[in-house]
């Protein structure tokens, strides 16, 4: 490998790690326009940059969501009941969602990310904070919930907190209990998600060296050995910095680069 590939899948596990430990998102908002834009420049085949850049991400997520797992359920915030009744919704949302991402064309797949980070970018702009109306519904409806969260989390690649925390919220669960709930619902999406990507790829030729799957193992091994890191050290400022500032410049980043991913495909 290149040192300027070296340099950049270690410096995007530290952007993304910092970012998913100071504003409680999922990393895929930044690693999948940054990963299709370094694939493309690698000469990956174009018909399936995204599908790699996606299973790529999900393979990277899965050593961060253990950690933000494991720091949440240390301070006792998990709503582990909760998190047991969605988990059957969430893999199967999760994976059959990703049979779904694998027999999308490229461009499709790029739309469809840039438009849910569109919202996700508004919903951190104007800090949305959906009022309370109900209470958790039961198994059946957390079920429901979790195939939803976990079929659009799979398409473009997040640990799910942008879609699992308004809905708690909305569910009267404290905005705490939310946060760290979605981590716990975070590790189910992301080791789901790996397996589906790595199955949907299995037999498809063409793919560069050392992949498997839809899943480019270099860039998994180097990202996450960073983020795993500097995730803890953003979730330390998140006490002392502008969080809600620091949203809106994080709000136009996911803006950029999707449009950035965009052109790429283009």
């Amino acid at each position: 490998m290149e040192w300027y590939l070296l340099v950049a899948f270690l410096g995007l596990g530290a952007v993304v790690g910092f970012a998913a430990g100071l504003l409680g998102i999922g990393g895929g908002g930044i690693m999948v326009p940054v990963l299709t834009t370094i694939f493309m420049a690698m000469k990956f085949p174009q018909e399936h940059v995204v599908h790699l850049a996606l299973g790529t991400s999900m393979a990277a997520i899965v050593p961060t969501a253990v950690a933000s797992m494991r720091a949440h359920h240390s301070k006792g915030a998990v709503l582990w009941p909760v998190v047991k009744k969605i988990t059957l919704g969430i893999l199967v949302g999760t994976f059959a969602a990703t049979f779904v991402a694998a027999f999308l064309p490229t461009l499709w797949l790029a739309v469809f990310f840039a438009c849910f980070m569109g919202y996700v970018a508004v919903q951190m702009w104007l800090n949305i904070k959906p009022q309370p109306h109900r209470e958790l519904p039961g198994i059946q409806g957390l079920t429901g919930a979790g195939l939803v969260i976990g079929g659009i989390s799979a398409l473009v690649a997040i640990g799910g907190g942008s879609l699992s925390v308004p809905y708690m919220m909305w569910c009267n669960v404290n905005i705490r209990n939310a946060i760290a709930t979605s981590a716990g619902i975070g590790l189910p999406i992301a080791v789901a998600g790996t397996l589906g990507y790595l199955v949907n790829g299995w037999n498809v030729a063409g793919l560069p060296a050392h992949t498997l799957g839809f899943v480019y193992w270099p860039a998994v091994v180097l990202v996450a050995s960073v983020s795993f890191f500097t995730a803890r050290k953003g979730a330390e400022l998140a006490h002392t910095l502008p969080v809600a500032t620091l949203k809106k410049v994080f709000a136009v980043l996911l803006v950029l680069l999707s449009l950035k991913m965009l052109s790429s495909v283009l």
